[in-house]
């Protein structure tokens, strides 16, 4: 997953042990990352999670909340140590990002009153993976471009507006993707979200809005993935297989619309995970299509 955004920006050109280490890169970077946000989620909503989903690490009592933030603070650094090999620029980008999910963790998901504030905000974590993508190879390879520039202390930059339009539904098709799975799971934690202040859309609307809601979300992801198609460089074959698994998950958030209020909750969780994976899966899509181009390109 995390390989195909670089990818993506890097196109069909010539690939050389340059491109590949930064790749690597990237994929590590998201990848430690990833799990430094997931343990600090976990420690952050851990008596949420007593509540609604007690087998999670913390409220079993399978690790201290002391050890796991260890264990998050030596993912954070590896963040940090393999984005400066990429460039100065990613280091911000980790920098920032990592900024905000604590804070918005830790604090402001609780205090912050606005209506579904936690959903509305808390996905564009998911929109750094396409953001920090792009960004690798703009900066860690510039070349003669129809857009360059240097920023002082950060370095240069090189881009063009092709690529810069493939980022923004990238992004684009990220949050709404992210977010859909993100209603269904804040409907099996309403009651829980509720009792500790974090604004919602189903502790805000209720949850049988917030199942309507997350459809929503999910449809229009869906005209984002299609709009990427269009804007990019990738094939109808990513097109044939997004539509297939989008049809194919478009039955679940449809599902639980149809369940009485006290079944929506029991199903959110559910909804949510085959929402998670749709998500996570499209970008998996975007590298099997980007690698089978790549392999005719080369033959």
């Amino acid at each position: 997953m995390f390989a195909s955004v670089p990818i993506l920006a890097y196109g069909f050109q010539p690939y050389n042990i340059e491109i590949i280490k930064i790749i690597v890169l990237t994929v590590l970077t998201m990848y430690s990352g990833f799990f430094a946000a997931l343990i600090w989620n976990d420690i952050t909503d851990s008596d949420i999670d007593t509540v609604v989903h007690p087998n999670r690490p913390i409220p079993s009592g399978k690790i201290h909340s002391k050890k796991f933030f260890g264990i998050a603070l030596i993912f954070s650094a590896l963040t940090f140590i393999f984005a400066f090999l990429i460039s100065v620029w990613c280091l911000f980008l980790v920098m920032v990002a990592a900024l905000f999910v604590a804070f918005h963790n830790k604090y402001l998901k609780r205090r912050v009153k606005f209506p579904a504030y936690s959903e509305i905000f808390g996905s564009f974590q998911w929109t750094v993976v396409a953001i920090f993508g792009f960004f690798a190879i703009w900066t860690a390879l510039p070349q003669n471009s129809e857009i360059f520039f240097t920023i002082p202390f950060l370095g240069p930059i090189s881009t063009s507006s092709t690529a810069i339009q493939q980022m923004f539904f990238l992004i684009i098709f990220s949050y709404f993707a992210d977010n859909s799975h993100d209603i269904a799971d804040g409907i099996h934690d309403a009651y829980a979200d509720l009792k500790y202040g974090v604004r919602t859309y189903a502790t805000t609307f209720g949850m049988k809005k917030a199942a309507r809601i997350s459809l929503i979300m999910f449809v229009i992801s869906g005209f984002f993935g299609v709009f990427l198609f269009f804007q990019s460089i990738l094939s109808p074959i990513f097109l044939v297989l997004f539509l297939l698994l989008f049809v194919y998950t478009l039955s679940f958030p449809l599902k639980i619309l149809k369940f009485r209020k006290e079944e929506v909750e029991e199903q959110g969780i559910f909804v949510g995970r085959k929402l998670y994976d749709y998500f996570l899966f499209s970008f998996n899509l975007i590298f099997i299509d980007l690698l089978i181009q790549l392999l005719l390109f080369k033959s």
